[in-house]
């Protein structure tokens, strides 16, 4: 395989993109970031995501704060949680604020993770 020619595209723009291109570029081109009451409760909840280990539960293996790659598509981050079962099957998981609802661009982060590889 091929390295990456180019800078690779981090897995989180693409969500940051398809919410608001605007804070996207805020966030990765200007590197300008202002928390707010929801970003502080959202990355004190995301802490346990960001250290990174290895359990086992009921049928899987479950890796934190896993770090992935595409050099295909120029993909790269670093995954919440990944569940690998007993089956062959494995599932990116990825933690949010809030009550789960249809958003496309969380969707997009999810399809671009499971693209990747893994350590």
């Amino acid at each position: 395989m091929a390295p990456m020619e180019e800078d690779p595209v981090l897995i989180s723009a693409i969500e940051h993109y398809a919410y608001c291109p605007r804070q996207c570029a805020l966030i990765h081109l200007e590197q300008t970031f202002e928390e707010n009451v929801f970003t502080l409760q959202g990355s004190r909840l995301h802490d346990r995501a960001d250290e990174p280990l290895t359990t086992w539960e009921a049928g899987k293996r479950i890796e934190r704060a896993m770090p992935i790659w595409s050099e295909t598509l120029g993909l790269v981050g670093r995954a919440d949680t990944v569940e690998f079962a007993d089956d062959g099957s494995i599932r990116p998981v990825e933690y949010k604020r809030g009550t789960r609802a249809p958003k496309r661009h969380d969707d997009l982060q999810l399809c671009a993770q499971a693209l990747c590889r893994g350590r």
